[in-house]
């Protein structure tokens, strides 16, 4: 008689193991991402010089033996451009995975489901309209307004058309999307005509005006929110059986629901604000997580950012190069290459 085999169900040491191996290799991919992006572009600065620069301004145990025009260009515009992109990235990767899980819609992204277009309503109407009147916290605060503004909207729309499906919230948001922009364009056409050209060229997505100082609060953002949605990934799981699955496990459905909308929107909206509508990213990303580590949401989530991270970091340093001395918008790189990566997936599901 034959013995059973063994479950292959790896042990928990030696899944501890993977994920903290696939942490430490997608860390060292971003820490390259992030070195290259500040190395190349219009000046080319060699690799020993950024990490010399950067040994000098964070300890001062590294003597200069550079100029402090390119110190300037790496400490002062590179460094602060590259970690802002990865930070949008990890934001709008992290909220895409969340978006698809509790809408059970592999279509759901920020961009399609309006809050990209509510938030930059948002920092639009700041921009050129009401002013800075609360400092810096002007425009993130007015972006996250507008974000939430449109997830409302998006989820009273579908509740009284009796959108309930996945695929009929992704219409709705669509059509709201179309709504808001047009507002938008409205309130470009009627600001000054001298600020309308950088909110224009904002819209297509940049990272350019990056400073030390705005970093903080992206990063104040994506923390405590992306932690927050983690810590939710056995309800993301469940949510993503069904809503009736989800009910039976004890999930108030509809509370979880727009919880997990808001927090999304929170995050989207700050992100918009600092970097402009850039679409794909957060469509993209859990897609390529799932295919290669699975669908379980507890590794999904935090690979998303991380692979949002890297993508938005290679992606501006793309769009630095491509025609240097000028800067292509960032989403026109994101959506070259999303739209590429929609048609393959249209092929693979088929």
């Amino acid at each position: 008689m034959t013995e059973t085999p063994l479950a292959t169900t790896p042990h928990p040491a030696l899944r501890l193991t993977r994920r903290a191996g696939t942490a430490l290799v997608g860390g060292g991919v971003l820490l390259f991402a992030v070195l290259l992006a500040v190395s190349v572009g219009a000046v080319s600065i060699p690799l020993s010089t950024v990490w010399g620069i950067l040994a000098h301004q964070t300890t001062g145990l590294v003597t200069p033996d550079w100029t402090p025009g390119r110190e300037a260009i790496v400490w002062e515009i590179r460094f602060p451009r590259a970690l802002l992109a990865a930070l949008v990235g990890a934001g709008l990767g992290i909220t895409g995975a969340a978006l698809q899980s509790v809408t059970r819609n592999p279509l759901a992204d920020p961009h399609l489901l309006g809050i990209s277009s509510g938030g930059a309503f948002g920092a639009i109407a700041a921009l050129l309209h009401t002013g800075l009147f609360l400092g810096l916290l002007t425009v993130p605060l007015m972006a996250f307004g507008g974000a939430l503004a449109a997830t409302l909207l998006v989820l009273m729309i579908a509740r009284v058309t009796g959108a309930t499906s996945a695929d009929r919230l992704v219409l709705a948001g669509v059509a709201v999307s179309f709504i808001i922009m047009a507002g938008a364009n409205v309130l470009i056409f009627l600001g000054d005509p001298k600020a309308t050209h950088t909110v224009v060229f904002w819209m297509l997505g940049g990272l350019g005006l990056a400073q030390w100082s705005h970093l903080i609060y992206p990063l104040a953002v994506l923390v405590p929110a992306g932690l927050w949605l983690w810590s939710q990934a056995p309800a993301l799981n469940a949510m993503s059986l069904g809503d009736e699955t989800a009910a039976s496990l004890g999930i108030p459905v509809a509370r979880f629901r727009l919880s997990v909308f808001v927090a999304g929107a929170l995050i989207t909206g700050v992100m918009v604000a600092f970097s402009g509508l850039i679409g794909f990213v957060g469509l993209m990303m859990p897609h390529l997580v799932r295919f290669a580590m699975g669908g379980d949401n507890t590794r999904v989530l935090p690979l998303s950012a991380l692979f949002g991270a890297i993508f938005l970091t290679l992606a501006d340093t793309v769009a630095r190069i491509v025609m240097a001395p000028e800067d292509m918008p960032i989403g026109v790189v994101t959506g070259l290459v999303g739209g590429v990566f929609f048609l393959w997936l249209m092929a693979r599901k088929s």
